[in-house]
């Protein structure tokens, strides 16, 4: 057990792996994702990000961090991104791995009550990897009340789903589809779609 802890530890992505699989195991419907995101999800989402938008970059769900590493490597200043994640024991995970963020404890639910401190900044975009299409009809609306709150008219939401077909949900009714991509290499395959609020 101790070689096992020892390889897991020196291997990043193992660790990854198996924290996001003892945290699905514990809470199954609390986790969006079959898997952590793969590199080619990751690394799309994060692209959809604007670098030149004022405002701050809120990513919903942070999990074991792979969405996070893909925002910073795209260029997302540290100190513009904020992280929320529900899981306590993924919001230790994400501090430890990502020392110089704000990672914030909570539900996106509250997402304005949350970032009442960075409300001053504003929020230019926001990058989730919640399940919304699976969430009860009450969250879901919930959180939809929030990305409405927060953004302003031209502000980004990039959401991925495991839904492929491509169809227009009334999820969020005030906001348009701006584009839609299919990462087949992900496991299970995903589409990020990009939505602007009008």
């Amino acid at each position: 057990m101790k070689r096992l802890v020892k390889v897991l530890m020196q291997n990043p992505g193992a660790a990854s792996l198996a924290l996001f699989t003892r945290e699905i195991w514990a809470n199954p419907r609390a986790m969006g994702a079959a898997c952590p995101s793969a590199p080619a999800l990751a690394s799309c989402m994060a692209s959809r990000v604007p670098l030149d938008r004022d405002g701050l970059v809120v990513e919903l769900g942070g999990g074991t961090g792979a969405v996070t590493a893909a925002l910073l490597k795209h260029g997302v200043p540290p100190w513009k991104l904020v992280v929320i994640e529900r899981s306590p024991t993924l919001v230790n995970h994400l501090r430890r791995r990502f020392p110089q963020l704000r990672v914030v404890q909570g539900d996106a639910a509250q997402l304005a009550q949350l970032l009442s401190h960075d409300r001053s900044r504003g929020v230019g975009g926001i990058v989730s990897s919640l399940p919304l299409r699976s969430l009860p009809p009450a969250v879901t609306r919930a959180i939809g009340h929030q990305f409405e709150t927060l953004l302003d008219a031209g502000g980004l939401l990039v959401q991925y789903t495991y839904d492929l077909r491509g169809t227009q949900s009334g999820l969020l009714p005030h906001f348009r589809r701006r584009s839609s991509k299919i990462i087949w290499s992900n496991l299970p395959p995903a589409r990020v779609e990009v939505f602007e609020r009008e």
